[in-house]
Parts: structure tokens; sequence; C-alpha cells
């Protein structure tokens, strides 16, 4: 007797995600280092540098002692919490309870999605710029809510065209996502943008959350302001922070939500559920990060600085076009239209930069319909990968023309 396959069915939230247009450009990238090509890669935003060796001491301190064994608390414990109270006091001005407006994540990325799953259902709505960081679209997708994009900005016509659209709304959206230093733009604000932001929130009723993972990569003198240092901000919102960037700590996941004690505590509910919090010792060595590790987050920005200035100089030789950042790790270029081949969206592109220039680009389209015709160039290596990064796409794109044969000299009679 001949038993049908049995099926099995996944959740329909699962079934309403789109392809991962990563997926294709990933699997290259690991076909191609299994067969021993050196591909640089400028795709993801992993930083290669080395965590302060004081912070590094210190796990393995904290890891031997067998108390910071067991779980921790879900909401982060309370020295750590204290120690971001305190770093926001001194950096941005702004007071924060530790208690009740504060809570660590598993890195941002966890606790923005725990969040989404806190305030957002089947119903509700949320506004985010195109382009996005693709969990800014997917986490509320995933809560059950509807996602509205609009052209991104960092103006008063942007915060324009997010009014328009509310009008034509019913419910109005119930959240707002916005993201500065913007990952994948690096596209940055004037800190009166925040106080036009919370004034139209606070007047249609929306929620803010303000990912502010990129706030402390600043070049040329730029400071990237704070949501939460704008007066109001505590009211309707909260921000997100993390440790990946500024103390390359990416893989201790190690983030904070901060701000409005209503969507902490909702949060911190979810994430009672899910999770029994960080291990401790990585907790404790986070708090030694803040506390004695004050400069790092400058320093840090000066290398990064120093690779933007690299990358840059290489795309003005291939010609695109771009926005010379003033803080994030990434370079947001346009590529030069006559480097495309026929029929190619920047998908394709970067697969073929793969294949004929082994470097790794992310394309700006996995981040947005507006995303067409970029690529996200990530400052994760040295400066001298990133040259030979610029030197391999140029020699892709742009062939050397053959040196016309010498004429042999007549005879003279």
């Amino acid at each position: 007797m001949n038993q049908q396959p049995f099926k099995i069915d996944v959740s329909s939230r699962i079934q309403r995600l789109p392809p991962y247009l990563f997926g294709r450009i990933n699997k290259m990238k690991y076909d191609k280092r299994v067969a021993g090509i050196d591909i640089i890669d400028l795709g993801m935003g992993n930083p290669t540098d080395a965590t302060p060796e004081c912070v590094v001491e210190k796990l393995k301190e904290a890891a031997i002692d067998p108390r910071n064994h067991r779980y921790s608390v879900s909401n982060g414990v309370a020295g750590l919490r204290r120690e971001v109270a305190i770093k926001y006091k001194k950096k941005y001005g702004v007071d924060l309870d530790p208690e009740t407006e504060i809570i660590a994540t598993i890195g941002s990325k966890e606790g923005f999605s725990h969040l989404c799953l806190a305030m957002l259902g089947p119903g509700d709505t949320v506004v985010v710029g195109d382009p996005a960081f693709p969990i800014h679209i997917y986490a509320p997708a995933m809560a059950g809510a509807n996602v509205i994009r609009v052209p991104l900005g960092n103006d008063q016509a942007f915060l324009d065209r997010i009014d328009r659209t509310i009008d034509g709304l019913y419910p109005p959206p119930k959240m707002l996502i916005l993201n500065y230093p913007h990952n994948p733009t690096s596209m940055t604000i004037e800190p009166g943008f925040w106080e036009k932001a919370i004034e139209m929130c606070r007047r249609r009723g929306v929620m803010i959350i303000s990912d502010f993972a990129y706030g402390e990569v600043n070049f040329d003198g730029y400071k990237a302001p704070s949501f939460l240092s704008t007066p109001g901000a505590k009211e309707l919102g909260v921000e997100f922070t993390t440790m990946s960037k500024s103390y390359n700590m990416a893989g201790w996941r190690v983030g904070f939500c901060a701000g409005n004690a209503e969507m902490v505590k909702a949060l911190a509910t979810i994430k009672g559920y899910y999770d029994y919090g960080i291990f401790a010792p990585l907790q404790i060595a986070s708090i030694i990060a803040m506390r004695e590790c004050e400069q790092m987050p400058e320093q840090q920005s000066k290398i990064y600085q120093e690779r933007r200035d690299e990358v840059c100089r290489g795309l003005d030789r291939l010609g695109w076009t771009y926005e010379k950042p003033r803080a994030s790790m990434f370079v947001w270029a346009k590529i030069n239209p006559a480097h495309y081949k026929a029929g190619e969206g920047t998908i394709d592109f970067c697969l073929r930069m793969m294949d004929e220039a082994e470097v790794a680009l992310s394309p700006g389209r996995a981040f947005g319909e507006h995303g067409e015709g970029f690529v996200r160039i990530a400052l994760v290596e040295n400066e001298q990968r990133l040259r030979q990064a610029m030197r391999n796409l140029e020699r892709a794109l742009i062939p050397r023309q053959p040196n016309p044969k010498r004429q042999p000299v007549a005879n003279a009679e």
C-alpha cells in the first residue's frame, strides 16, 4: 500500500515572508570559499576588529566563577542596566530609570523583534522608510501587522510624506520605525528632526521606535543625536542600542532598549516567556566595556573613517555616485549605469561581481524597492583589503585597453 508523504504545514506568518534576497549571494559566497577562492566580503556589516582586551579578560574571569553559570534574568543584571543609564546621562544628557526604562536584549535585533511582538498584532499598521534594514519590515510582519513603506528621507519633506500617508489610513498607524544613522544608506539627521517627528507622532497618536545601532560610529566631527535626548521622546517611544559596533562585540549579542516604561515593560513580559537572559559573564564584561573603554567608540570611528575614504577613492575611479557618509559602517553607492549588462538588476550585478571581481557586495534591492540601482559596501575589512577590493571591481568593470602595436620603422635609404 502506497502511503502519501507526510506534509509539514508551517505557519501562515512563515508563508507570508518573501524569498530571502540575500540567499543566492550567501550560497555563492559559501561555494566559492569552499572551492578555495578568496572572496573579499563587503556585504555583511560584521566587524572584524578585536574586542578590547580588558573586556575579553573580564569575560574569562567571570566565566570561571560557577555562580555565573546559572540562569540569568531576562531583563539584564542590575549593574548592566545602571551602566547604560550612566552612559546615556553622560553622553546624551538623558535621565533613565534603570529599573523601569532600560532592558538588556540579546542584541538589538532580538529586542526589536520581540518588542514588535509585544506591541503589534493583526490589524495594526507600522510605517517604515524605504530602503530599510530587513528586520524593520519583517519583524512587524511576523507579528501580524501591516507594513507601509514611505520613500526614505531625513528632512521635513520625509515627515510630510509620512503625515500624508497617515491621513489616508483608518485606523491610523500604531508605530513609526526610524533608523538614524541609517542602515543601509548611512543617512544622518540633525537634532531638529527628532523634535518635528515627535510633534507629528504625538499629534497623530503614533509610537516611535528609534534604531540607534550606529549612533556612536561618527565621522568628520558629526555627532548623531539620540532620539531620547529630545523632550517628549520617552512619552511615546523607545530607542535600541547595541555593543556590537562601537566596541567590536557583534558576536557577543548584547543590546538595550530604553525609553517609555510601558513599552519596556511589554518587552520584558515577552522576554520573560521566551528567554532566561544573556549569559551573565557577557553582561559583566559589557559593564567593563562601557566603564573602562569610554574612548573606544571614538577610536573605532576613526578607523572606519579611514576605510570610508579608501572606498570613496575607489568609487571615484569607477565613476559611481554616493553621498560621503557622516556615520555608520557603510557606503551606499549608485552603480554607474555603464557597468550593467543588458537586463541586469542589482542582485544579478552583485552575483557577477562575486564571480568576476571576487568581491561580495549587498544589493540595494534587498533593502526595498527604492534601493534598486545601489549597493551597500561594508567597511569591515582593513584598508589594504578594501584597496584590493576596489581594484578588483575596477579590473572587472573597466577593462584595460591593449597598447597599440608599434609600427615598424621604415628603412631610410
